[in-house]
């Protein structure tokens, strides 16, 4: 596959801007007919995602810009056709049912606007988006394309996410009133509190770097510093650990307690002690973010609080002391009642005392097949987009307020910062020329 010119690019930009203006309708596929599904940006979490998928369906299209490293998932599926550009696999290739998109963040919402505009069912990756703005949008394309729709947190289809629910709806620890996520992510996976290296080095033969940029501000390439798997610290590419974990911590609370929109956020970070060129380019190596949700009806005002780089809230007091607390991710959800960590009451005692809670939640099949059988009819999956697009604006707004290090207060319904003007810039970030969403 040779590489394209940037004339050709630009010209598939402007394309794909003419594409969102066509609809049409997802083709209906029995329960007993395999799915004709396209991988998108499959060298890394792509890879792993299209293998749960390809057990059942036919993989009849692979695309990825980088031939090196989609290479073994290239290799796997030999009669799946192969593309760089997903808009001219789109174009070309007709017999395409549904898209699995796994590319980075500052990506989900083109791939996936374009698919949703073509009628394909779509499971995108988490965070679903890299703006709120596009959140927004692509949930409300969504509704309007009517077809079956999955973000990649997989943890939602588990027993355990099930079992907190049911636990805070029995009232075991009474009234929710804070909670506490963490995630302790890697810097080999989430580099982070880094400004933007000088000078370039070649694009390699296998790399279309122009579109792996996309949308993105243009910038030279600098070998193992962008791509591959390095790029989630990068604010033009992705969106740190908050981004790239909160979709999976909170996730089941936003279930539980029917959460909306945060009134307000607040965070602090290490990057109080970086400079302009550090704090404008990369997520912090260490942030806390606190979300303010309003009382609405019966449940009472809510406090969330999310922990990374290390940072942890204090061990609570009922936590047995042969227990441990830290580590990678973690939830602590505290009632007026009583205290759950993950999915378990604490102390051990109290959860043993208590028993399993009022089965009341169907049981997954799987995070793939629940997306799989929507496709086919079935019940809408878990994280589809009328969930993931609101719980990604929540997990986004955390990044506005790390970014500024200004408390954020949010008005949802105008989807604009009302305390600060200068917030709103990263509400909705400009796209380099020949890119929109439309």
């Amino acid at each position: 596959m040779k590489q394209m010119s940037r004339r050709y690019f630009m010209m598939g930009s402007a394309a794909a801007v003419g594409m969102a203006a066509r609809r049409a309708k997802a083709r209906t596929v029995s329960p007993n007919e395999k799915l004709n599904v396209a991988g998108i940006g499959v060298g890394g979490m792509g890879n792993h995602d299209v293998d749960n998928v390809g057990r059942t369906e036919n993989i009849v299209a692979l695309c990825d810009v980088d031939d090196a490293h989609a290479a073994k998932c290239f290799d796997k599926y030999p009669n799946a056709k192969k593309y760089r550009d997903y808009r001219v696999m789109f174009d070309k290739q007709k017999d395409i049912d549904a898209v699995i998109i796994a590319v980075p963040d500052h990506q989900h919402a083109f791939v996936t606007m374009a698919a949703l505009q073509l009628g394909k069912h779509v499971y995108c990756e988490k965070p679903l988006t890299h703006s709120i703005a596009e959140a927004r949008t692509v949930a409300e394309a969504a509704r309007k394309a009517g077809v079956a729709t999955q973000m990649g947190n997989q943890g939602q289809a588990s027993e355990e996410a099930r079992v907190l629910c049911e636990l805070i709806w029995d009232g075991a620890i009474g009234n929710v009133r804070e909670v506490h996520g963490w995630s302790n992510r890697n810097p080999a996976i989430c580099r982070r509190g880094m400004g933007r290296p000088e000078g370039s080095t070649p694009v390699p033969g296998t790399l279309e770097w122009d579109l792996w940029l996309g949308p993105a501000p243009d910038r030279p390439y600098v070998a193992q510093v962008y791509q591959p798997f390095v790029w989630r610290g990068w604010w033009d590419f992705g969106t740190g650990v908050l981004g790239d974990i909160g979709c999976h911590n909170f996730s089941a609370i936003f279930k539980a307690l029917k959460l909306g929109a945060p009134s307000s956020v607040e965070a602090v970070s290490t990057h109080s002690q970086c400079p302009p060129e550090v704090i404008r380019e990369s997520a912090p190596v260490a942030s806390i973010v606190k979300y303010q949700f309003p009382a609405d009806g019966d449940r009472p005002a809510l406090t969330i609080t999310w922990y990374d780089g290390g940072m942890m809230p204090w061990r609570p007091e009922e936590l047995d002391p042969e227990r441990k607390m830290g580590g990678g991710d973690g939830m602590l959800y505290v009632g007026d009642k009583g205290k759950i960590l993950d999915h378990r009451l604490i102390p051990e005692a109290r959860m043993k005392e208590y028993g399993a809670p009022p089965k009341v939640l169907t049981r997954s099949p799987g995070h793939y097949a629940e997306w799989i059988n929507a496709c086919k009819g079935g019940e809408p999956a878990g994280s589809n987009f009328d969930h993931a697009g609101p719980l990604t604006e929540a997990v986004l707004l955390g990044n506005i307020a790390i970014r500024t290090g200004k408390k954020v207060e949010w008005d949802s319904a105008t989807m604009t910062v009302t305390n600060n003007p200068e917030a709103n810039a990263f509400v909705n970030p400009p796209y380099r020329d020949g890119w929109s969403l439309g």
